[in-house]
């Protein structure tokens, strides 16, 4: 068995960039801080910053590019995945990215009454589509 699964909370370090591929596919690169704060033996306070590059594919893409700003607070989940190419000066590089598979946005937006908490996924259900009202009981749950 196998398992790839990143989940993140933290701040954009820079707006989204949308672009689309030669076969109109969205995809979205952007980056997210996490700190991670300890006590060291000598009981000083002490925190490290981790930055992370993050690439959504499709709707999820364009929702990121939409609705995310730098230093909106979010929650990203996915797989990690690790580029690899060779530089114009020969060098071969590695990128390692979080493919974000959903995205939920923990802050409010600019200007917004209300808390921005939203979520999608890389799999959105469509606008159009009808909201689902089925109710889910415990009855019905197999484990």
């Amino acid at each position: 068995m196998n398992l790839n699964r990143a989940m993140i909370i933290g701040n954009l370090t820079r707006d989204p960039e949308v672009r689309n591929t030669a076969s109109g596919q969205s995809v979205a690169n952007f980056g997210v801080a996490t700190n991670h704060t300890w006590t060291d033996s000598a009981g000083q306070k002490q925190e490290k910053t981790e930055f992370h590059n993050i690439v959504a594919w499709g709707k999820l893409a364009e929702i990121c590019g939409q609705f995310l700003a730098k230093g909106r607070k979010v929650f990203v989940e996915g797989r990690l995945q690790t580029r690899e190419w060779e530089g114009q000066d020969g060098v071969k590089r590695y990128r390692t990215e979080i493919v974000a598979e959903n995205m939920i946005m923990l802050d409010r937006g600019n200007g917004s009454a209300a808390p921005a908490r939203a979520m999608a996924t890389a799999n959105a259900v469509p606008s159009n589509a009808e909201p689902v009202t089925e109710e889910i009981r415990v009855e019905d749950i197999p484990f």
